[in-house]
């Protein structure tokens, strides 16, 4: 697959999967029974394991690794926190508090690790301030 079919698929999944965050984590704030079904539980794998596929043949077609290229890391980094703090907010059981707290940090989060891949700078955004 060429590089930019394979980019186009990787920004695609990007949009879907932040798409669905948000979709799933308002609703699930707001306490609706659906975020609990089969389909809100799997679309997001299927959606997460193309982005995470599309990511990992780019990198190699690149040539890249975390140890060439620091931005991939600062990535890499990111997305295990991202996850950790979307496991945290749309986990029901917690307080209301605190899983909205953790669904702001994801997004925030989020919004830095594409940051960090449009400037290519471990930084992101914050490179430039």
């Amino acid at each position: 697959m060429d590089y930019f079919t394979l980019k186009t698929i990787h920004q695609g999944a990007v949009v879907l999967s932040l798409a669905g965050f948000v979709v799933r984590g308002t609703a699930s704030l707001r306490g609706a029974a659906w975020v609990r079904g089969r389909i809100a539980k799997t679309l997001p794998h299927l959606v997460d394991t193309v982005l995470l596929v599309s990511a990992l043949l780019l990198a190699w077609q690149l040539r890249l690794t975390p140890g060439n290229a620091p931005w991939l890391t600062a990535k890499i980094v990111g997305l295990l926190i991202y996850i950790g703090l979307g496991v945290l907010a749309l986990r029901p059981g917690r307080p209301l508090a605190v899983r909205a707290a953790a669904w702001l940090a994801a997004l925030a989060v989020f919004g830095w690790i594409v940051s960090v891949a449009l400037t290519k700078n471990p930084l992101g955004l914050l490179a430039l301030g």
